[in-house]
């Protein structure tokens, strides 16, 4: 879930009639950045988290995301257009989710679509339905690809994610061998599997996946249940990461400094303001838009403008949740952390 921070490979040429907007090839971190510069300056948003469908085929005890309430999702054709008229916007970046994405039949249309655009993507996917297929495709378009997993034990991964699915994560993360572009593993601590937290670390580590490590959250504004058995005591939640950092064994740069994060947070301290609509948004698959997940919506993309959805955000509440988390899905922070933090953002490996 981390943007590329070197340039990809190879130009992708998307024909006129897949994208509303066309760029030459896909472009490094320094090029998006640049071509957002007035929205940096600005301190407008340049990363959109967005929530591709409302369907997911796991019931994780952390997660209380909104899923088949009977919402609508967006057409391809609608997602194209709003998304072209962000990047006019000066957004660069696209996380993009669920639910479960690759439960999406036309998603590899629509990362065309957005590639062809010129966003830099990431996908952010419980790795259940990874496929040949689906991987090559994805590379095809430098996609930087991110796989959920918290544990390596059948059991505890049921107790986590509600779902007996671990053989099948492993299977697609088997796959993930010979995936070119960037490729990251991303564990969330929790009372289950914080004494396994570093196996799964050099799991990652082990198969040329870069591991992403963040603490679990309840109550952090509409995000975060609170379950009772994945429920932490700060403290020793906060001694897995700084086992971590002691070991050196997470990457240099950026993954580091999230780590960093996590310890300090966990441990009472304050963090620098929260990025949630300031330099990142969030918008599900209706086209809703708030400042990030765990904060209301306050329009829509397909109705109102994206300065008409800014000017409504209420900056305070934004500023309470900053105030109150880590943001451990690394939505809310990484622009501005990449900022504050440029040595380190390059100093983060992209493996091949």
């Amino acid at each position: 879930m981390l943007i590329q921070i070197e340039p990809s490979r190879k130009p992708h040429v998307v024909s006129p009639g897949q994208a509303a907007l066309s760029v030459e090839g896909r472009p490094s971190l320094g090029r998006a950045l640049l071509g957002g510069l007035t929205n940096l300056l600005l301190r407008r948003p340049l990363l959109a988290v967005f929530q591709v469908n409302l369907r997911c085929n796991s019931a994780c005890g952390y997660c209380n995301l909104p899923l088949n309430a009977g919402r609508y999702e967006m057409t391809r054709e609608e997602i194209r257009r709003v998304f072209a008229d962000l990047y006019r916007d000066g957004l660069r970046f696209v996380f993009l989710q669920g639910g479960e994405p690759l439960l999406r039949r036309d998603l590899p249309e629509i990362l065309e679509d957005l590639a062809g655009i010129g966003f830099l993507i990431t996908v952010i996917t419980n790795g259940t339905k990874l496929t040949a297929d689906l991987l090559k495709r994805f590379d095809q378009l430098s996609v930087s690809l991110s796989v959920s997993l918290d544990t390596l034990d059948r059991t505890r991964y049921l107790q986590i994610r509600g779902g007996d699915q671990l053989p099948q994560v492993l299977a697609g993360l088997d796959l993930l061998r010979q995936y070119r572009s960037p490729k990251f593993l991303t564990c969330i601590v929790s009372e289950i599997n914080r004494d396994e937290v570093g196996t799964v670390v050099k799991f990652a580590r082990d198969r040329g996946l870069l591991p992403v490590v963040g603490a679990y959250h309840w109550d952090a504004g509409l995000y975060g249940k609170k379950d009772p058995t994945l429920m932490y005591e700060r403290r020793q939640a906060s001694l897995v990461f700084e086992r971590l950092l002691a070991d050196d064994a997470l990457p240099p740069g950026y993954l580091r400094q999230y780590a960093r994060d996590n310890s300090t947070w966990l441990q009472g301290g304050r963090l620098a303001a929260c990025d949630a609509g300031r330099y990142s948004i969030a918008i599900d698959a209706s086209g809703n838009v708030s400042p990030c997940l765990s904060l209301p919506d306050t329009g829509n993309l397909l109705r109102s403008s994206l300065d008409e959805i800014l000017s409504r955000f209420d900056r305070d509440s934004i500023q309470d949740c900053s105030d109150r988390s880590t943001c451990n899905r690394l939505d809310g922070r990484v622009i501005g952390s990449v900022l504050r933090h440029p040595i380190a953002a390059w100093r983060t490996p992209v493996p091949r």
